[in-house]
């Protein structure tokens, strides 16, 4: 992709296609992720055509806080980084729609407001959850809204640009939990065998990083 870059009061940027379809792809596994309970897509509707692969090239600019051109998994390779849990959740002495989410990635997404307090927590977040569930869609919606789902320019007024911030965020934090990333993400990267199937998982990770991050350079 061509960097994020100042434009009027705005940003803009350029996706390749299989750029915009990856992206794209994870954007809306998070919708689905933070769809309320009973909400989910049928499985049949959850997927749309697989990504067109592109090369995997580790020493290009797909690395680590810069954005280049990932590798891009399969859809089923995609449907595993974050899934399609829905937005269950589980507490043992509550209400079910009162508790931590079971799913890990939507735990993280949705965290607790008192940790050491689960019937605070519960209760701030059976007023909470569902406003936040909704803004994060939104979020969502809006890069889904701006960006072309065969590639192409991006333009971004600076309200929409915070929102690419957060639903970028948003996806980094989902996939984050599924590759079980650390502080010490470059050396698990750097450590996966060439032919683990999560070596294009953690190129994704670090491309969506190198996005990010050109996103916050030019709205500085």
């Amino acid at each position: 992709m061509d960097a994020f870059r100042r434009s009027g009061r705005g940003v803009r940027a350029r996706f390749d296609g299989p750029e915009a379809v990856l992206l794209r792809s994870l954007i809306e596994q998070v919708v689905e992720l933070l769809a309320d309970p009973g909400d989910a897509a049928d499985p049949a509707d959850r997927m749309a055509e697989p990504p067109t692969p592109v090369a995997d090239d580790r020493d290009g600019p797909g690395g680590a806080g810069r954005p280049g051109q990932p590798a891009t998994p399969s859809a089923a390779e995609l449907e595993a980084m974050v899934g399609f849990g829905g937005g269950g959740t589980a507490d043992a002495d509550g209400p079910a729609d009162t508790g931590t989410p079971e799913d890990p990635a939507l735990a993280r997404l949705l965290p607790d407001a008192y940790r050491d307090d689960a019937e605070a927590a519960g209760e701030f977040r059976r007023f909470t959850e569902h406003s936040l569930r909704t803004a994060k869609q939104e979020n969502a919606r809006i890069v889904l809204d701006t960006l072309p789902a065969g590639g192409g320019s991006v333009k971004l007024s600076g309200e929409q640009a915070q929102s690419w911030l957060r639903a970028l965020n948003d996806v980094r934090l989902a996939l984050g939990v599924r590759l079980e990333v650390t502080e010490e993400f470059e050396q698990q990267w750097q450590d996966l065998d060439p032919v683990d199937p999560r070596t294009a998982a953690f190129e994704v990770y670090a491309w969506l990083g190198g996005v990010q991050e050109s996103l916050v350079q030019a709205l500085s």
